[in-house]
């Protein structure tokens, strides 16, 4: 069993109903259950990275080229917090983020690495420096927002767990997603907006609204799909409750 899974203090044990709280489960990271849930946290991070380069404007609806990929990268975290504890989800946190960097960096030696010197290579050369050469503040952005937003979501829901055990996961999973959720989209938005050409005040309230209404809102409407997730590992980690 995970060393998270101490005793809950007598003070926080059935304080509305007097029953008392089973202390909560975490699995080890010894099954492939946790590897493959960092892999598939690493690659949505470094696509949303990428995609987040592009602002988008669908309507009155200002946004970035990963909005559709980033709130996966949220759920993932809710999945390892629950199952493996808060420090197995800041292994993951960090880990993403180190594979993030890696690959910021590799885009930069590309970028500067010398092509063809004819029109077609240098029409390439200007595609890659326009498509990856903002990447490094989008991941710069991306790094602190998620570390701080992804930190906070996963110690509230594992607050929350150790207060009420088993029950209330939809509970947690919408409580902890709100907070941390915006957290992650004001520090993103401060230092992305300048990258994606986003120059003026209302523009910016609007590129951080739309980013938090919606991430949340994915979120929560994943819920269900989320604690199925979490319920299905639970069941085939051997170390879970063990």
């Amino acid at each position: 069993m995970n060393a998270e899974n101490t005793a809950v203090p007598p003070s926080q044990q059935g304080a509305a109903t007097g029953s008392t709280v089973k202390a909560p489960s975490y699995a080890s990271i010894g099954s492939p259950f946790f590897g493959i849930l960092l892999a598939i946290m690493a690659v949505i991070v470094i696509l949303s990275n990428i995609g987040a380069s592009k602002g988008v404007v669908i309507g009155p609806v200002v946004t970035d080229g990963g909005f559709f990929l980033f709130p996966l990268a949220y759920v993932l975290g809710d999945v390892i917090s629950e199952v493996y504890g808060f420090k197995v989800a800041r292994k993951a946190i960090i880990t993403t983020f180190a594979i993030s960097v890696f690959a910021s960096l590799s885009y930069w030696v590309i970028i500067a690495l010398p092509g063809f010197d004819d029109d077609y290579g240098r029409a390439k050369q200007a595609a890659l420096e326009g498509a990856l050469g903002p990447v490094p503040q989008i991941v710069l952005a991306s790094l602190l927002a998620f570390l701080v937003g992804q930190t906070i979501n996963s110690w509230i829901l594992v607050k929350m767990k150790a207060r009420t055990g088993e029950k209330t996961l939809w509970a947690r999973l919408m409580g902890s997603s709100g907070v941390g959720e915006f957290v992650d989209t004001l520090i993103f938005c401060s230092i992305a907006a300048p990258v994606i050409g986003i120059a003026d005040a209302p523009t910016f309230i609007n590129y951080v609204l739309v980013g938090f209404l919606y991430k949340t809102l994915v979120e929560y409407a994943l819920v269900p799909v989320t604690a199925l997730v979490i319920r299905w590992i639970k069941r085939r980690e051997p170390s879970y409750g063990a």
